[in-house]
């Protein structure tokens, strides 16, 4: 099967997927919300299949591979899977059954655009670490070719993707329209640092001049953080 259609399919397969999750757990096809979350998160994937194909579809191949070789980071890639699964389905059932709004209040219209800013920025940012660094697959290897990336996202943090991810975790169930879900969505955070710094020790041991960058760029994640 080429690569268009290999990407084509799988983006295909995670958008019924994700709709399945949020609008059978909403027992509802009004959850506008949703809707507004999937039109706008297909729009980004479409654009960033499009431009990878025609620009890097190497990367596009990496972004493919969804095999991890490490025991460890298999183990981390079913806990992000599950844990993203439940907290879709918990912000569609938030929908059906009004939790947030007897228990604390509801989400003004405002803070759910904030929060589909929040993810477009995420998303942005994602998208900016895809165009510096050729190399930034799904799964954790260093190949032949492989150089330490310093400029971009990069000169700011060591693993900017994983800021990306964790800045559209954290703005998803605003987006969604769901305090309840806010909880489990934040759990992807320290799952995504324990990743970070298990891939730090690989890049250490087999990226030449990783650790000398890791000096040169003091912060993990958050700029002037951490």
């Amino acid at each position: 099967m080429s690569l268009k259609a290999r990407a084509v399919r799988r983006l295909g397969t995670t958008l019924v997927v994700l709709g399945a999750m949020l609008f059978l757990a909403a027992g509802s096809l009004g959850f506008w919300q949703g809707w507004l979350f999937l039109a706008m998160i297909t729009g980004f994937w479409i654009f960033f299949f499009i431009d990878l194909l025609k620009r890097d579809p190497q990367l596009l191949e990496r972004r493919l591979q969804s095999e991890e070789r490490q025991p460890e980071q298999r183990l981390i890639q079913r806990m992000i899977s599950t844990i993203m699964c439940a907290a879709f389905i918990l912000a569609g059932l938030d929908f059906r059954f009004g939790w947030s709004r007897e228990w604390l209040a509801p989400v003004p219209i405002a803070l759910v655009v904030a929060g589909q800013a929040v993810v477009v920025a995420g998303y942005w940012l994602v998208f900016w670490v895809m165009k510096t660094n050729s190399f930034a697959g799904s799964t954790i290897r260093v190949e032949a070719e492989q150089k330490v990336i310093h400029g971009g996202p990069y000169a700011l943090v060591r693993h900017p993707m994983y800021f990306g991810m964790a800045v559209t975790a954290l703005g998803a169930p605003l987006a969604l329209g769901s305090y309840v879900a806010m909880p489990m969505f934040a759990l992807l955070v320290p799952v995504l640092v324990y990743r970070l710094i298990h891939e730090e020790k690989t890049l250490r041991r087999d990226l030449p001049g990783y650790a000398e960058y890791c000096e040169r760029t003091g912060f993990r994640l958050v700029p002037w953080v951490w």
